[in-house]
């Protein structure tokens, strides 16, 4: 049973995913309910193990609102030279569509980062690693796929 006795579509459940924002961001009703899930899961069953998360970072609408955060950060072109508004022009279905199928099929492959420094207050330069915005995506999938399973474990 979903943590505090409440089953997840009750009303406090529906409030929360509403209420839970990135900024001026909301997270989707079908996201939220996905981390809801595995957060009660991990939380109630600490030595429970997750062995299929993969096929949840690929769904369509776990790709979508982790571009909409990768957006929301803005952030500079990778090593590919791709853009926000480029992904727009060529449009953004059509771009996490395909993200998702590499997914799907295992023949999405992260590309090097692209390298730039950025100066600190001391003179001297920090380097700063700038991923493809592909890996970005990703990486923010992976994280809001994970976040609420570690949350579960260690919550006190």
């Amino acid at each position: 049973m979903p943590a505090e006795g409440r089953g997840l579509s009750s009303e406090p459940t529906r409030k929360a995913g509403r209420d839970r924002r990135l900024g001026n961001l909301s997270t989707p009703e079908s996201v939220q309910r996905l981390r809801t899930a595995l957060h009660a899961k991990a939380k109630d069953e600490p030595g429970f193990r997750f062995y299929v998360l993969y096929d949840k970072i690929y769904r369509q609408d776990v790709l979508e609102h982790a571009y909409a955060c990768c957006r929301a950060n803005k952030g500079a072109a990778g090593v590919d030279g791709l853009t926000f508004e480029a992904v727009e022009a060529y449009g953004r279905e059509r771009w996490i569509g395909e993200l998702a199928q590499q997914l799907r099929e295992e023949s999405y492959h992260p590309e090097a980062v692209r390298r730039v420094y950025i100066p600190k207050p001391n003179g001297k330069q920090r380097p700063l690693g700038i991923p493809r915005l592909a890996d970005r995506v990703c990486q923010m999938a992976a994280m809001l796929v994970l976040e609420p399973i570690f949350d579960g474990r260690h919550a006190i």
